[in-house]
């Protein structure tokens, strides 16, 4: 005889209420608009409306990382930032959806180091091992490389040598 596993409905509306109370959403504030996200949905929105330039800026503060590094790193010729920040322009898909997975990053990575900002920033300048001796800022040109450094932060999350 096979048994047969009943279900608790208030049990199943309590979890589903917890899943949806851990839903994390990202902010990123620049000039005065807040781009909110919670879905990769919600973030391609916004991708496709494209950040103001100012929010290199942004990112730039949030981990004291200077602003000719970041360019560096999403491969933007100081003279064309000047430009269109003077304009007032905006970035392309690829340059915004960079600024937001490290806005995404970012946030996650003062969680990790819970909310102590001045130790993130030292440990994404520092190489590290398991990111092949590279520096966790370092992977920031690339989509693939902030994922890797965002697996890697998981696994100081969860008490895995990073």
């Amino acid at each position: 005889m096979t048994a047969i596993n009943k279900v608790d409905p208030e049990k199943s509306i309590k979890r589903a209420k917890n899943v949806r109370a851990k839903k994390k959403s990202w902010s990123l504030s620049v000039q005065n608009r807040n781009y909110t996200w919670e879905t990769g949905m919600d973030r391609i929105e916004i991708i496709r409306e494209k950040l103001p330039f100012e929010s290199i800026e942004t990112v730039s503060s949030k981990v004291d990382l200077p602003i000719k590094r970041l360019l560096e790193l999403i491969g933007m010729p100081q003279t064309t930032y000047n430009k269109k920040l003077r304009e007032r322009g905006l970035l392309s898909t690829h340059e915004s959806e960079l600024i937001l997975m490290m806005a995404e990053l970012i946030e996650f990575g003062n969680h990790v180091f819970n909310e102590e900002q001045e130790k993130f920033t030292r440990w994404l300048k520092k190489p590290n091992l398991s990111l092949g001796g590279k520096t966790p800022e370092s992977l920031f040109d690339s989509l693939t490389g902030i994922m890797e450094v965002r697996y890697c932060l998981n696994r100081i999350e969860y008490g895995n040598l990073a």
